[in-house]
């Protein structure tokens, strides 16, 4: 079997879909680096479903993306599924774990949504407590995500940037930098991307992704993750790499899965301009 606990920092990933099982197992080697799985989907999966994941996390490495912690809601946390959670990572070795930076649930259960997160000091405190303690229960440093959201709660002390790189700190964890969110994000609220990306802990991004979204309106970008990457994320993308150098970086796609060959093509969109940083690199060095 082979197993990695660390990703090089150009490799380039695929998110591990149902839907893509048949194609991700069939795929020749070189079209993809590493997969991402997210683990409510797959603890205690048997069957031919957990046959297929199992032959693909022999073959490949298999980084973790999380749907339901809640880091930053009110419950307390489920140190049950945490338990669950950290033999499924420790026997994967996966070499990433993220999560949201947002909430997901409240005292009657699951909100099936990502819910914003306030952006004060009081938030801060309490999402970066519950932050230190998955990583005590898990033995390991994860990374949260710069989330996509429509409504921005009140009061609001900091900025959104502010808010992300106070967490980040006070935490001691990673960040998962997603370049759709932002641009997502910067049109809906009217601030621009290239400046809150400037803003943004490049030490602690352990892992990037892109995916597509939907233009509502000129003003309105809702995040789908079911069409191609747009160019506006594949330039601010470009711009990720230039200010910090290239990171493991996963293609998202959730739903109406095009040919796989066109995912291929994305997948060689991120190394073009992973290539493209690194020459540059050398050029100014």
């Amino acid at each position: 079997m082979i197993t990695r606990h660390h990703l090089a920092d150009d490799a380039v990933g695929l998110g591990l879909r149902r839907g893509l099982l048949g194609e991700l197992q069939g795929a020749p080697p070189g079209q993809f680096d590493f997969l991402e799985a997210a683990p409510e989907n797959w603890i205690g999966v048997g069957g031919a479903l957990g046959e297929a994941f199992a032959d693909l996390a022999s073959r490949y490495p298999v980084t973790c993306h999380g749907l339901s912690l809640s880091l930053g809601g009110p419950a307390p946390l489920d140190e049950e599924f945490l338990d669950q959670l950290r033999g499924f990572l420790d026997r994967l070795q996966c070499p990433v774990y993220s999560e949201h930076l947002s909430a997901c649930s409240d005292e009657q259960g699951q909100l099936y949504d990502l819910m914003p997160l306030p952006f004060t000091d009081a938030a801060v405190v309490h999402v970066s407590d519950r932050i230190r303690h998955v990583q005590d229960r898990l033995g390991r440093r994860i990374a949260v995500e710069n989330v996509s959201y429509y409504a921005t709660l009140e009061p609001r002390g900091m900025t959104e940037a502010d808010f992300i790189n106070a967490v980040v700190d006070r935490a001691g964890c990673d960040l998962l930098l997603d370049v759709n969110n932002i641009v997502v994000n910067a049109t809906n609220h009217d601030y621009d991307a290239y400046d809150f990306l400037r803003s943004m802990p490049g030490e602690c991004i352990a892992c990037i992704h892109v995916a597509g979204h939907f233009d509502e309106a000129a003003d309105l970008k809702i995040d789908t993750h079911g069409a191609p990457v747009s160019d506006p994320v594949w330039d601010l993308l470009g711009e990720a790499y230039r200010l910090f150098g290239p990171r493991p970086t996963l293609l998202e796609r959730d739903f109406n899965f095009p040919p796989f060959d066109q995912l291929v093509a994305e997948l060689g969109t991120i190394r073009s301009r992973q290539g493209h940083a690194q020459r540059e690199q050398r050029r100014v060095a």
